[in-house]
């Protein structure tokens, strides 16, 4: 075929035709395909006079209208539907293809499909995307991982589309087998913890406080141009200038409050829960919404469960000193949140044997991700320090954060508590914080019971690790 399309997209919902819109503004020939030809159709009329498109109703159409080797993204459902695609699209590759699934596929998918290609010579990466609809069209973070041999070809078509942070490409390679879709997981798990908090913060500051919608939109204003600045802090403040059509009143207040998710933070956690890694933070943000999706569950607690007699009323006087102390408490929690996640970064590297360079990872996203925010540059800084680094907070310039805010974190955490304000991944932050510099922890007495009711043995503080023992308890 003559000047045969650069690259090929696969799934055009939002995502995969505002990818195909961004590789197209870069000046690459792009072939579009969807399995239902109407959607082809459409995009083309709505997006053809953008850049080179080439659009097929078949997918062997799709196949030989692109340049070899032929590399192929696919912008599907994760799960059955890119293994169902796969199986269509497979049969019609040839030796030294590549097949790259943009999609948010589980980690241990893309790499049992690595290894299935492989076997084709074929070569197969997981690259995971955030940025949402705007990112893909505009910019996006890019992970990619798999076939290394593979990243050369693809390489020069991914850091052009990708955001830029300093002038450098948010995109960079991952590792192997599924490390790229193993990144975007833990960058999901940190999201959900992320908006987890900000909505605490503002559960706060309307239940506690009593601020009224415009005041808590110029908090959250205030608070992005300081240590919490990113791109969530900065739509929050946007949010609640948002009126409703309607009615006159910020659309905010409109919103049910039963939220959504689509699996990919509770993927972190069962993760976690695998490899023994403690993310109370990520998994509390998993489940705060399971437990407020439950609006009807929520709404007979309501009526049943009493909470304290009597809640002492914050003066306006002490307002200012409240919501200082609250953006400490968010800012200290938010730093325990991304501890965990990077922490469960380094687990695969033990698991996995995956060589993952964190500090990089921090640079991908800095720039088109959900998460991207100012102190991204400082766990970079972090990681160059020490590359071997146990614990981001661990670091100097974060253990000092957290010894500067937790005065605020306390107070906050505590006032929850007192007056019956829900601040759940506020406190399992700082229970998260106060058992790891906990050099005695309370355990000892769980090896004590099980080796009481199960004979499981225990090991002796005053003995070398690895010993051994059993006590005829005799209860």
């Amino acid at each position: 075929m003559e000047n045969p399309a650069d690259i090929g997209i696969i799934g055009l919902a939002v995502m995969g035709a505002n990818l195909a819109r961004n590789f197209a503004s870069h000046g690459f020939r792009t072939a579009v395909y969807n399995r239902t030809p109407a959607r082809t159709d459409a995009f083309l009329a709505q997006y053809g006079s953008e850049g080179t498109f080439r659009g097929s109703r078949t997918l062997s159409e799709f196949v030989a209208s692109l340049a070899r080797p032929r590399k192929i993204m696919l912008m599907i459902q994760a799960g059955a539907p890119v293994d169902a695609c796969l199986g269509e699209l497979v049969p019609l590759l040839e030796p030294g293809d590549i097949v790259m699934d943009g999609g948010n596929s589980f980690y241990k998918d893309t790499l049992r499909r690595g290894h299935e290609l492989a076997a084709k010579r074929l070569h197969y990466l997981g690259v995971g995307i955030s940025g949402g609809e705007e990112g893909a069209l505009h910019g996006p973070s890019l992970m990619p991982g798999g076939d290394d041999a593979a990243w050369p070809v693809v390489k020069p078509l991914l850091t052009a589309i990708a955001a830029r942070a300093d002038g450098e490409p948010c995109c960079g390679w991952i590792g192997p087998e599924g490390a790229g879709h193993y990144v975007k997981m833990v960058h999901n798990g940190i999201e959900y913890a992320d908006m987890q908090l900000i909505a605490e913060a503002y559960g706060y500051l309307r239940d506690r406080v009593g601020l009224g919608s415009a005041a808590i939109g110029e908090v959250f204003t205030k608070w992005s141009h300081g240590v919490l600045a990113g791109y969530l802090l900065d739509i929050t403040g946007g949010i609640f200038k948002v009126r409703d059509s309607e009615t006159g009143a910020p659309l905010v207040e409109l919103i049910l409050d039963a939220p959504g998710q689509k699996g990919t933070g509770r993927w972190t956690s069962e993760t976690a829960l695998e490899l023994n890694v403690p993310t109370p933070t990520l998994t509390t943000a998993v489940l705060q919404r399971n437990l407020d999706a439950d609006k009807a569950g929520r709404l007979r607690a309501a009526q049943l469960l009493a909470g304290p007699d009597e809640i002492d009323p914050l003066s306006p006087e002490d307002t200012g000193d409240i919501v200082d102390a609250l953006e400490s408490a968010l800012y200290a929690s938010k730093i325990c949140a991304y501890a965990q996640g990077f922490e469960l970064l380094k687990a695969a590297e033990r698991q996995f044997g995956w060589r993952l360079d964190c500090g990089s990872i921090a640079l991908l996203w800095r720039g088109g991700c959900i998460i991207r925010a100012r102190f991204l540059g400082d766990i970079r800084k972090a990681y160059e320090r020490n590359p071997q680094l146990e614990n981001l907070m661990f670091d100097d310039f974060f253990r000092n954060a957290l010894e500067l805010e937790q005065d605020g974190w306390r107070l906050t955490v505590a006032d929850g508590a007192l007056s019956g304000t829900a601040l759940p991944a506020m406190a399992s932050a700082l229970s998260y914080y106060d058992s790891r510099r906990r050099a005695a922890a309370p355990s000892n007495l769980i090896q004590a019971q099980r080796d009481c009711f199960g004979a499981h043995t225990f090991e002796r503080i005053d003995r070398p690790r690895g010993q051994i023992f059993h006590q005829n308890w005799n209860l």
